[in-house]
């Protein structure tokens, strides 16, 4: 399961609901939720949070708060 998976999944929110709401395929939704190598959209992202009444910045924090920049060295 992905970062919006699990995202989702604790938010207790239907996948296919925020496919009819966000316009995307069931197929996207679930290829966003369950494949590790999908990469997800920030258009993407904004519609989802929309439909699940989050604030898109928020979601984004939440998604991306394992990245973090690289140490260079002088």
């Amino acid at each position: 399961m992905t970062k919006l998976g699990e995202f989702l999944a604790k938010k207790s929110v239907n996948k296919s609901q925020i496919a009819r709401r966000t316009g995307l395929s069931k197929a996207r939704i679930n290829e966003l939720t369950m494949t590790e190598t999908s990469k997800l959209r920030l258009d993407e992202m904004y519609l989802i949070a929309l439909a699940i009444d989050t604030d898109p910045a928020k979601m984004m924090f939440e998604l991306c708060e394992h990245l973090q920049l690289k140490e260079i060295e002088d």
